[in-house]
């Protein structure tokens, strides 16, 4: 709510005024300039070919995570937590009728969440031999059942190794070569192969993987930049001039013939890119001296 800084017929100067915004209710948005970057997020966002590809289930015993991957974010749609006795507390028939529930609940929220029609990959990933027993009885019950969808879309399963059930687990699997294999042709993939990419060149030829602003701007400004890797935080900076500098950013790279992934800090790709500061280079030749010209530049001012 907000005071009105020019009077109308509708709303007296000075007067407080509110807008509401309710589902399925048309409105206009009216802004006097729509930078690039905004705009093909809107665009992404509005276009239905865009829509997740990827479905994942990391899970442990009694914690399964039911997640969508597009290629800006990844989605939980569904959290599934059961407890499991041990099997040492009354025997193990307590322990083998609670994993049957679980993986029941696992079953039904795959079947309730994931569109087969688009999805091109499903994950099970877990520790131990967890997520080979859920597949099991998911195409035992699907046998049983008659569930089309799911033995039709067998192939599209993938069984990984992660380290625990919680979603922050999918940093690794994404990783894995044998789901990257099978991601190949996914849109998610795209921005996981980008950042391992810049992870190796930073281990192999650190003068062409570059993070952070003031040495992205650098090689920006030398033409160097072959991929330019930046989180969508950034566009949404409190400050407006530190906004224009990193679209300026974007749409010079893309002038100079380089390539732009813009990741989402919803994404476990943006949250990596995140710890380096949101904005990274891949660059076509070596810049070796950048650190020296940065220091002289510094010497330089403080000589003044």
């Amino acid at each position: 709510m907000e005071k009105n800084s020019a009077e109308n017929k509708f709303v007296k100067m000075g007067a407080y005024h509110s807008l509401e915004l309710e589902l399925n209710k048309n409105f206009t948005i009216t802004k006097p300039f729509w930078d690039s970057v905004t705009l093909e997020r809107l665009e992404a966002a509005c276009d239905p070919a865009k829509s997740a590809d990827v479905g994942a289930v990391i899970l442990q015993e009694g914690l399964a995570n039911i997640c969508l991957i597009t290629n800006t974010m990844t989605i939980v749609r569904l959290r599934v937590e059961i407890p499991i006795p041990r099997k040492g507390k009354g025997g193990p028939e307590q322990h083998d009728k609670a994993m049957e529930r679980f993986y029941e609940a696992t079953l039904q929220g795959i079947l309730r969440h994931f569109h087969f029609d688009i999805l091109k990959c499903v994950i099970i990933a877990s520790p131990g031999f967890v997520k080979d027993q859920l597949s099991e009885y998911i195409f035992t019950e699907a046998l049983r059942r008659d569930l089309k969808v799911l033995t039709e879309n067998k192939p599209k399963f993938v069984l990984a190794h992660s380290s625990s059930g919680h979603k922050y687990s999918l940093k690794e699997v994404m990783t894995d070569p044998s789901v990257a294999a099978k991601l190949s042709d996914t849109k998610a993939a795209g921005e996981v192969k980008c950042l391992n990419d810049f992870y190796d060149m930073l281990k192999t030829d650190p003068d062409r993987a570059f993070y952070g602003l003031s040495h992205v701007s650098r090689a920006v400004e030398q033409q160097a930049v072959q991929v330019l890797l930046i989180s969508d935080n950034l566009f949404r900076s409190k400050d407006v001039q530190a906004r224009k500098k990193y679209i300026k950013i974007v749409e010079t790279v893309r002038e100079n013939g380089g390539d732009v992934k813009i990741f989402s800090s919803l994404h476990v790709s943006g949250e990596n890119l995140e710890q380096l500061s949101g904005i990274a280079a891949i660059l076509r030749f070596p810049i070796p001296d950048i650190d020296d010209e940065e220091e002289d530049a510094g010497n330089h001012n403080e000589a003044k």
